[in-house]
């Protein structure tokens, strides 16, 4: 419990310290949950954060510090603070707030720096770096190193600021060390509300006149098409509303997992990234593409080429003209531009969706749309690149309930199988390191999605060589009393790049790794672990682990 009244709740200057001037901040924005680890350099921060109340979670590594704070702000949709020491916490955590920049996460990094009076060449002080904070801003938006204790409340305000204006993406803090304890005449900078970006209407207006007139539209929704925290994202909703108007097949990335249903019999799934799919979304005649860059990443591919007309909706004017330029551009929030083209054409926007085409908003369907064929002729290969985890995925589907939140790591396991065999629909969620395609999210980042959604179930998917990364997390989750099934799949190392090298004709080299007993890894650190060699036995198994009151390690041999 707080003992002291906060500053910010009177609205008047006070005499109080840098590391107060920052909780008092970080509370009026709404701040009760930070990941970091104590050190020598952040003891006044730690002493503050106690004294208001803010939950402590300490990671055993700043790397996981980050991604737990990833996962906190990807399902709560609230900003993820990461406190780390001077230095090598900082640096630790870098690689996380890389993958939080790649994948548009918003996470306030802070950290203490050398003392306002260091020299520039240096001296052997602890933890001494020659430019921490050039080294973080090569990473993340922009890194800001404060001067005085009076700049800190504005510093740290800019910074949710910047969370709500645009593209969240993660930002460094950087306080010298010796302004934590010193004192200043501080008053505490509140939240301003930042209002949703509206979309320009002559660029709606043109951009409803080309999907109207199409013949063979697509939509493609990214991870801008998301909204943390809520049960249904909007966009996805309006998005196949327009779809059905419009008789236009709906794929997503990666990030844009969950974002629609993919029960729905025009949503193609997570399957960006397969040729069949690829080959159809050239040869649409108009692309409306929805909070996502249409990148190598997404694609799988590169170089990619349209041949069709580009609508771009999104909340980053640098989109619209990168790999792919845009016939029309709309820099806005996605969800008031989807509603100005759903007025547009004439969309209802109440009621259920029914998976039935209704009648075209203008122009003609050629013979190849929707009403007409199955699919773009993806399945088989799907079912080539799904088989041999076929019957696992099958068993979690069972499983898991549908409001289940899944994180999944850079593995084989995951990107070829789940991705695109486990289909989902909301209120479920998908989250996966993508672009800066970290090894090691999954543990970490499920960690934070359960602390920030307590109430809804978080399955943690990753191979052996990924789940090594971070897998002291698991002391974390045990700490924490977290119900958290880890399934980690067992093929002997680095089997992605295994098979890369053998398409090489390499013999391969420094991929094949020892892996431990992990359940008797998951019993040392407190976790139940547990075996399992079929379907059957790995869906009884993640069954039993959401109700268990501690995390369970379960590895299963790769494939079926």
């Amino acid at each position: 419990m707080a003992t002291e009244d906060p500053i910010h709740s009177k609205g008047t200057p006070a005499e109080i310290t840098g590391a107060r001037a920052l909780v008092e901040t970080l509370t009026a924005h709404g701040i009760n949950t930070i990941f970091g680890i104590p050190g020598t350099h952040n003891l006044a921060i730690y002493q503050e954060l106690s004294r208001a109340g803010v939950r402590c979670v300490t990671p055993r590594h700043e790397q996981g510090a980050g991604y737990a704070a990833d996962g906190y702000a990807r399902v709560t949709g609230r900003p993820g603070v990461v406190v780390t020491t001077t230095g090598p916490g900082v640096v630790n955590a870098a690689t996380a707030i890389g993958q939080a920049y790649s994948d548009s996460s918003p996470i306030l990094l802070v950290s203490p720096g050398v003392p306002t009076g260091h020299p520039r060449d240096g001296r052997g002080y602890l933890h001494e770096s020659r430019d921490q904070s050039g080294a973080i801003d090569a990473l993340c938006d922009w890194s800001h190193r404060v001067t005085s204790v009076r700049e800190i409340p504005a510093a740290v305000a800019r910074a949710f600021g910047h969370f709500a204006e645009g593209r969240p993406r993660p930002v460094h803090v950087e306080i010298p060390a010796d302004l934590l304890d010193l004192k200043g005449h501080i008053k505490i900078v509140p939240p301003y509300r930042v209002t949703p970006r509206e979309p320009d209407p002559p660029a709606l207006d043109e951009a409803a006149r080309l999907l109207r007139d199409a013949r063979r539209p697509g939509f493609v929704l990214g991870g801008g098409a998301q909204r943390p925290g809520s049960a249904e994202p909007p966009v996805g909703r309006l998005a196949m509303r327009l779809a059905e108007r419009l008789g236009a097949w709906v794929v997503t990335t990666v990030n844009g997992k969950g974002a629609v249903p993919e029960s729905h019999p025009l949503a193609l799934g997570a399957t960006l990234h397969l040729a069949a799919v690829r080959r159809w979304l050239a040869e649409c005649d108009v692309v409306l593409a929805v909070g996502t860059e249409l990148g190598p990443a997404d694609l799988w591919e590169d170089p990619f080429a349209l041949t069709g007309r580009l609508v771009r909706i999104d909340i980053d004017p640098g989109q619209m003209h990168g790999d792919h330029v845009a016939d029309v551009a709309i820099v806005a929030d996605a969800e008031r531009a989807m509603r100005g083209l759903a007025e547009r054409l004439g969309v209802r926007l109440d009621g259920r969706l029914d998976g039935r085409l209704g009648e075209r908003a203008g122009g003609q369907r050629d013979a190849t749309g929707p009403e007409r064929e199955p699919g773009v002729g993806h399945e088989t290969e799907l079912q080539d690149l799904v088989r041999r985890w076929s019957g696992q995925l099958a068993a979690l589907r069972r499983a898991m309930p549908p409001e289940t939140v899944v994180v999944g790591d850079n593995s084989m396991f995951v990107y070829h199988g789940a991705l695109v065999g486990m289909p989902m629909d909301p209120p479920g969620r998908f989250l996966f390191p993508t672009g800066f395609g970290t090894l090691g999210f999954a543990l970490p980042a499920a960690i934070g999605a359960k602390l920030g959604r307590p109430d809804l179930p978080v399955v943690a998917l990753a191979g052996d060589g990924a789940f090594q990364f971070t897998l002291q997390e698991l002391a974390t989750a045990v700490e924490l009393r977290l119900s958290l099934p880890i399934v980690v799949s067992l093929n002997g190392g680095f089997g992605e790049i295994r098979e890369e090298m053998l398409a090489r004709g390499m013999t391969p080299v420094a991929v094949d790794l020892h892996a431990p007993d992990f359940p008797a890894l998951a019993a040392a650190f407190g976790a139940r672990g547990l075996a399992v060699k079929t379907p059957g036995e790995l869906e009884e198994a993640v069954a039993e682990a959401l109700r268990a009151p501690v995390p369970t390690v379960i590895a299963v041999p790769e494939g079926d």
